[in-house]
């Protein structure tokens, strides 16, 4: 899961301070990788040396001064390509996909086209396993086996996504 394109999917949705990027990301994404403040600003600063987000302004706070970022064009176009790009079929590929389609939901993008083309991503990937294994010692096939296991739990869970995209775009908004 890659906590930089997380923050700007929520970043893209309005500007916000660090503190309230923090706590939308925690109740999105903290089950699957929990964030630091520390990792937040590092995250945050890294992301606005690159010219994917920008400082919006600064307030006046109880410490030190809250600092606003906003997505630059930069960081929407970036956002855009990583949310697209499927996935390498591979074992704990949900946080990652499921962060894509929440982003895609929460931003009006296509998560149905995202999940079809991972699907086909999976399913191209077992296509190669099954011909592997057809010239595969046992061992090699054992190990084939294995990855299309895995393959086929994502797969389901692709489809029970795609049943539930309006469910849970609904309990988003």
């Amino acid at each position: 899961m890659s906590v930089a394109f997380s923050l700007l999917g929520l970043l893209e949705r309005e500007p916000r301070h660090g503190y309230e990027l923090k706590r939308e990301y925690d109740a999105v994404f903290a089950h699957a990788r929990p964030l630091k403040f520390g990792q937040l600003y590092a995250t945050l600063g890294r992301l606005e040396r690159d010219g994917l987000v920008a400082l919006d302004g600064e307030e006046p706070g109880n410490g030190p001064d809250r600092k606003r970022f906003v997505i630059t064009e930069h960081g929407v176009t970036d956002l855009e390509r990583w949310i697209a790009e499927p996935e390498a079929p591979e074992p704990f590929l949900q946080p990652t996909l499921f962060v894509k389609v929440v982003l895609a939901l929460q931003s009006g993008r296509d998560a149905r086209a995202i999940l079809d083309a991972q699907r086909r991503r999976h399913l191209e990937r077992m296509r190669e396993l099954t011909a592997m294994k057809a010239a595969a010692g046992e061992v090699d096939r054992l190990l084939a086996d294995h990855a299309l296991f895995h393959l086929e739990a994502d797969l389901r869970w692709i489809d029970l996504s795609q049943a539930r995209l309006e469910h849970v775009k609904g309990a988003m908004t």
